[in-house]
């Protein structure tokens, strides 16, 4: 799946970000890029099966699990035309939409980049719900605050990130148990491995392992959101 050379193109891509450069290195792009990230997606396919039965893998290449490697230049300072990493975002059976609505929704992502100080850098996972919209926000909330035990429970081992309130929500009180948590504006945690690991022959497997361990966080925000899991 992935190898040194997907590592390769996108560090070149990382330092050459033109249309020009792209369409020459096309080749590359389909070879160490596209390919093996379409067969790891392939390949999770029955590994989810045993994480949630609700989440079935889309290969399809429009809509399906893969995020383009086209950048959305709209409304963006930075109009260099290529993502530098590679992604894919596993969702609920019942998300419908685009990538750009569905990003939000409760779910199991997989960024693969070069190391650096760019804010999509390195290979990590990430699993749970990110910057969910407003009305998802408070359903979550109000679950962990009607039942902080099971919260925790789902949690456990499960460091999140992300931004945070400066204060509790509306309605909590500053010394609630979970009231960091509730401060928060995403439920994510993030799991991440080297680029040796990336490139090595279980790293679907290593993956997976993720899923399952952040299997009790999904389940909690799904059952959240009326969601089965």
């Amino acid at each position: 799946m992935f190898t040194p050379a997907t590592f390769d193109f996108l560090r070149d891509l990382r330092a050459n970000n033109s249309k020009v450069w792209f369409e020459a290195n096309r080749d590359r792009w389909e070879a160490h890029g596209r390919a093996p990230l379409a067969a790891f997606i392939e390949a999770m396919g029955p590994r989810l099966e045993q994480v949630s039965a609700h989440y079935p893998v889309n290969t399809s290449s429009r809509g399906g699990a893969a995020f383009r490697i086209h950048r959305d230049v709209r409304f963006s300072k930075d109009k260099s035309p290529y993502k530098t990493h590679l992604a894919a975002q596993f969702r609920h059976e019942s998300v419908r939409g685009p990538l750009p609505v569905a990003v939000h929704a409760p779910g199991f992502y997989l960024n693969v980049a070069p190391e650096g100080d760019e804010p999509m850098a390195g290979v990590f996972g990430g699993f749970g719900t990110w910057m969910p919209e407003p009305d998802a926000l408070r359903a979550i909330r109000g679950a962990i605050v009607a039942d902080p035990e099971r919260w925790l429970a789902a949690r456990e081992g499960q460091d999140l990130e992300g931004e945070a309130l400066k204060r509790p929500p509306a309605g909590v009180p500053a010394d609630h148990p979970c009231v960091d948590d509730l401060r928060l504006k995403s439920f994510i945690h993030v799991t991440h491995f080297s680029e040796e690991e990336a490139v090595a022959p279980d790293f679907v497997d290593r993956y997976t392992e993720a899923c399952l361990r952040a299997r009790p966080l999904v389940g909690f925000v799904c059952s959240a959101l009326g969601l089965p899991f």
